[in-house]
């Protein structure tokens, strides 16, 4: 976690409050990002065991998980 002791450069309050905002918009579109790439990922995986399935290649459930 970040230490609140830290010294950070004075800044005014209002930029220090625009500076603070706008890293926290950048934060969470990035999570979001991550968030569909994830979503993608396990699309595709799950297209790929569905059809393994269908080929008759059972799937374990500790391989399933991962």
């Amino acid at each position: 976690m970040v230490d609140e002791k830290q010294n950070f450069p004075q800044l005014p309050k209002e930029e220090e409050i625009a500076f603070h905002k706008g890293s926290v918009n950048t934060l969470v579109n990035e999570r979001n990002e991550l968030v569909r790439m994830v979503q993608n990922v396990d699309t595709f995986i799950q297209a790929h065991m569905k059809r393994l399935n269908e080929l008759g290649v059972k799937i374990s459930g500790t391989q399933e998980k991962k």
